[in-house]
């Protein structure tokens, strides 16, 4: 991140793109509040509640996200490429979060491990240690490219975050709280 653009720049519809583990719920999450305006969680959609992330059938998925996105002001955090057209068409902005995968594991021991709550998490959530989500952190490694062309070829402001310093920074100059 060279230089911040004002929030106010990413207008009411904001997307936050990136890679797993690397804070897109908590950044949706407190840029919602700072901004009044509903932070939607893809994970939430995609998953049903009270399980160990049970996915919904495609359809559900679809119909829910077509759902959300019609609002007029929303914070959604997740990428799911399926549905990211349509997303894209209602966005006034997008934030594009990641981070070294050291500290993505790391996110995601601590936060299956110890945290029962979080920003982002399921209903209920069940969150146990898995090899799928293992091999997926490691399978989208390098996978932020894809994101940053989405960005690019969007016409939208947007905003990459590469870490955590910058991140942090990004918080401090927008005056965002983390929960």
């Amino acid at each position: 991140m060279t230089d911040t653009i004002p929030v106010a720049a990413l207008g009411r519809r904001i997307m936050v793109l990136g890679l797993t583990n690397s804070g897109k719920s908590t950044l949706a999450v407190a840029l919602a509040k700072r901004l009044c305006v509903p932070a939607i969680h893809l994970d939430q959609l995609r998953h049903r509640p009270n399980t160990n992330w049970q996915e919904r059938s495609d359809a559900e998925f679809v119909a829910l996200h077509a759902q959300v996105i019609l609002a007029e002001e929303w914070v959604i955090d997740g990428s799911y490429s399926k549905v990211m057209p349509q997303r894209l068409a209602r966005a006034t902005g997008i934030i594009l979060l990641t981070d070294n995968l050291a500290t993505r594991y790391w996110r995601y021991f601590v936060r299956t491990l110890f945290q029962k709550q979080r920003a982002g998490g399921l209903e209920g959530g069940q969150d146990h240690l898995n090899w799928k989500m293992i091999h997926w952190l490691w399978h989208t490694r390098n996978s932020i490219g894809k994101y940053q062309e989405v960005a690019a070829k969007s016409g939208l402001p947007h905003l990459l975050v590469n870490n955590r310093q910058e991140l942090d920074r990004l918080y401090a100059v927008w005056d965002l709280t983390r929960s």
